[in-house]
């Protein structure tokens, strides 16, 4: 007779892992499904980063290291951070997480007090308010629309910092959309935090997939007073096609990182020695072309995603300006029955969808958008398109 913590009764499982899990249960029926559920390339992970792996593994790289990573790792990423980023953090300054997530949750852990509040844009990653509230925090909306491209305002940021307020969460290209504010619009959101003691998370992990003439800076870039209150997060799993691998970094003030490398210590020791290593080689000089590669793919994926998308009575979508995902409003279909099933929402859109289409889709509902949907275009250009067909095809039931 074990109980269970009501911490974590209060945390719903992923909605995009869910939707994968119904996904790959019809696939093992013999249906042939077409997914835009998982939020991970499509690509293999390129050989010479295997390679590198198998030669650490090859020389017995495979005991314990410092809880925040190897200082040959944490070196790459300062490097990287300023060659590509105009950042300049020490080594220590750097720590490796297991994962983007992992980073996300010591960032909340390292820096929230329960009570505390995080400044979250909608819509929004899904695992960022369950981080929040697993830290005691408390999450505080700020509310976007489509007219804006989903994207907060000085005027609204200002209006939302109280004497509570604690972290503001950045995440730029974003997920679930592939919104990108301007460096100009990320200057004025800067000015609008001066004279406060808000920490700005920064999520950069779509930074190296961005298309057409949009611009990417490092919000810590922005000026010296965002340099001192910023936590840059990045990983290797979007970029280098490493969502297996679970690598995540994270850069920023040094009481801050040494907070997090503690944490770290007791959770889980250290990240996965041997993958340490395939991480270095990974940002070396083959990592250019490697990402050119994918980026050129996604950014024609996406835009064929969004015109088909468009062209759909019913659904409005913004074309993504970067990352993998597109996400539609759909909520001119609410109210109608489709092949005999009642669609009021986001989720009952999907599952409709799912189990009359066999095409996974996931829920607004998780991302704080009802009206929408997100497809991941990280797929082949077959799939989206007969997956798109299937969409249009039962809509005009």
């Amino acid at each position: 007779m074990i109980k269970v913590s009501q911490r974590a009764k209060s945390v719903p499982p992923s909605a995009t892992i869910a939707v994968t899990a119904r996904a790959k249960e019809l696939k093992a029926q013999g249906i042939d499904v077409v997914g835009f559920g998982a939020g991970e390339p499509d690509f293999d992970t390129p050989q010479y980063i295997k390679d590198a792996a198998i030669k650490a593994l090859k020389e017995g790289k495979t005991k314990y290291t410092p809880a925040a990573g190897i200082i040959e790792l944490r070196t790459a990423i300062a490097r990287k951070l300023e060659r590509e980023n105009g950042l300049k953090y020490a080594p220590e300054q750097v720590v490796v997480n297991i994962g983007g997530k992992h980073s996300v949750y010591e960032a909340m852990q390292a820096v929230l007090d329960p009570g505390d509040e995080v400044l979250l844009p909608r819509p929004y990653w899904v695992t960022y308010p369950e981080a929040i509230k697993l830290a005691g925090g408390v999450t505080k909306i700020i509310e976007t629309d489509k007219a804006n491209s989903y994207k907060i305002t000085p005027e609204q940021l200002k209006a939302a910092i109280t004497p509570k307020t604690a972290m503001l969460v950045i995440n730029s290209p974003s997920n679930p959309g592939g919104f990108m504010y301007t460096p100009d619009e990320l200057r004025a959101l800067a000015k609008a935090l001066e004279g406060t003691n808000v920490c700005v998370m920064s999520d950069e992990i779509y930074e190296k997939l961005i298309f057409g003439d949009s611009k990417f800076i490092s919000f810590a870039a922005l000026s010296d007073d965002a340099f001192g209150r910023t936590l840059t997060l990045n990983g290797l799993s979007k970029a280098f096609s490493m969502t297996g691998w679970r690598l995540g970094y994270t850069a920023g003030p040094l009481d801050v990182i040494k907070a997090m490398s503690r944490l770290q210590d007791h959770m889980t020791s250290n990240p996965v020695t041997f993958a340490q290593y395939a991480a270095i080689a990974a940002m070396g000089p083959e990592a250019d072309a490697t990402i050119e590669t994918m980026r050129i793919e996604f950014e024609k994926r996406g835009k064929y995603m969004a015109e088909r998308l468009n062209a759909i009575e019913g659904i409005q979508c913004a074309e993504p300006a970067g990352a993998f995902y597109c996400f539609p409003d759909v909520s001119a279909h609410f109210g109608r029955s489709i092949g005999g099933a009642k669609i009021t929402n986001s989720m009952e859109f999907a599952t409709a969808l799912l189990e009359q289409a066999n095409v996974a889709v996931v829920p607004g509902l998780p991302f704080g958008c009802d009206d929408n949907v997100r497809l991941s275009f990280a797929c082949s250009m077959e799939n989206i398109t007969k997956g798109l067909d299937r969409l249009e095809q039962w809509l005009a039931r």
